[in-house]
């Protein structure tokens, strides 16, 4: 199994955690609706930057 972790980009400073364990992932217009191992379901406003395959990690930027 394969699961990622959710960072927030933000210029200047370091990435912030929002998410681990994600096994989902939806765009609906304007935000990223994230959804870990346990059926949680986060939404961020935003747009995916950067997805990292190997590294199971997710970046979200403005």
């Amino acid at each position: 199994m394969c699961l990622s972790t959710a960072y927030k980009l933000i210029p200047g400073e370091e990435d912030e955690k929002i998410c681990e364990f994600i096994s989902e992932v939806k765009v609906e217009g304007d935000k990223i609706i994230l959804t870990d191992i346990m059926g949680k379901e986060i939404e961020v406003p935003g747009v995916i930057r950067s997805m990292d395959f190997v590294g199971s990690k997710l970046y979200i930027g403005a």
